[in-house]
């Protein structure tokens, strides 16, 4: 198993049936769990170097890729007994978990509601608590610009692509054959013969209000080795905003949003203050991706200690 060609699998747990990759691999297990909206082909790069000291699985969560698309139990409570039941359905009793984004949730919620089965964390440009930040939204410049995009019933995969580079230049860094791949597992064709996102916008509002908007980090009363990335740069806006737009969303990404999310990053050493943090300058939000050998050689030394 390899880059090229990992195992491709499904397991059945908590009623409904969930996709992984397994890259192989010997020794501990290293599971690695997705940002919103993503699915574990988006570490088919990434995961495989790691098969030399590890057995190397990622997992798509409900609502994503490969998945089920339950209309419930996108809360971190059901997400967390997922992770749970995969891993009982793999005879995994502990594992390193290295999370992604919206992942940061499931890292904090598993290893505070069983720590037992948790050897490591590691939290991939991955906020647990983002409620100070939604709060801060309200004085984001761009917040109520509406931007049209043009108009587009991409009836090929590579039309839905040519409109995705068009619409989102932010992707442009990580533009590569594992995120074509990436994104094939989470389009589908509708009734009208066009390619749509995969995600109902009904699931992607349950997330964002379950895990986003309204979870509150549960307390982690074990001593768990915890490695966090944040990366630090200002992202790249979406084709459509005028060059005024852009300079006032960059005065506030840099004036208000930066020095919250520095204060986002204390209170997290505060709860874990045996946590070893790597800041990224300028690093992207998919750094495993953009920054990858950065945060490859970190993980490797964090990993191996």
């Amino acid at each position: 198993m390899n880059m090229q060609n990992p195992a491709s699998g499904f397991v059945q747990v908590n009623g409904i049936r969930l996709h992984y990759l397994d890259w192989g691999g010997s020794g501990p297990t290293l599971i690695f769990l997705t940002g919103m909206g993503s699915s574990a082909y988006i570490f088919n790069k990434f995961a495989p170097r790691f098969t030399d000291k590890f057995h190397v699985l990622a997992l798509t969560r409900r609502g994503q890729g490969d998945s089920d698309y339950p209309e419930t139990g996108y809360d971190a409570d059901t997400l967390t007994e997922d992770i749970r039941q995969f891993m009982d359905s793999l005879h995994v009793e502990k594992a390193v978990l290295a999370g992604h984004s919206l992942a940061g949730v499931e890292l904090t919620h598993f290893a505070a509601t069983y720590p037992t089965r948790v050897e490591k964390l590691i939290y991939l440009d991955a906020l647990d608590d983002r409620r100070s930040l939604q709060a801060i939204q309200q004085q984001n410049p761009l917040r109520n610009i509406e931007i049209k995009k043009e108009e587009s019933s991409p009836h090929t995969f590579e039309e839905y692509i040519a409109d995705m580079k068009r619409d989102f230049p932010y992707f442009a860094e990580i533009w590569s054959d594992v995120w074509e791949e990436e994104i094939s597992h989470n389009v589908k064709i509708n009734e009208a013969g066009v390619f749509v996102d995969k995600m109902p916008a009904s699931v992607e509002k349950m997330m964002i209000e379950n895990l986003i908007k309204g979870y509150i980090p549960k307390k982690v009363e074990a001593k768990i080795p915890n490695l966090i990335f944040y990366a630090l740069g200002t992202p790249t806006l979406e084709n459509g905003y005028t060059e005024e737009q852009k300079a006032a969303f960059d005065q506030y990404f840099r004036n208000v949003r930066g020095p919250i999310l520095k204060s986002v990053i204390s209170e997290f050493q505060n709860r874990f203050p045996h946590a070893k943090v790597v800041e990224i300058r300028d690093g992207h939000h998919y750094c495993f991706m953009v920054q990858e050998e950065l945060v490859y050689s970190e993980m490797r030394k964090f990993l191996l200690e």
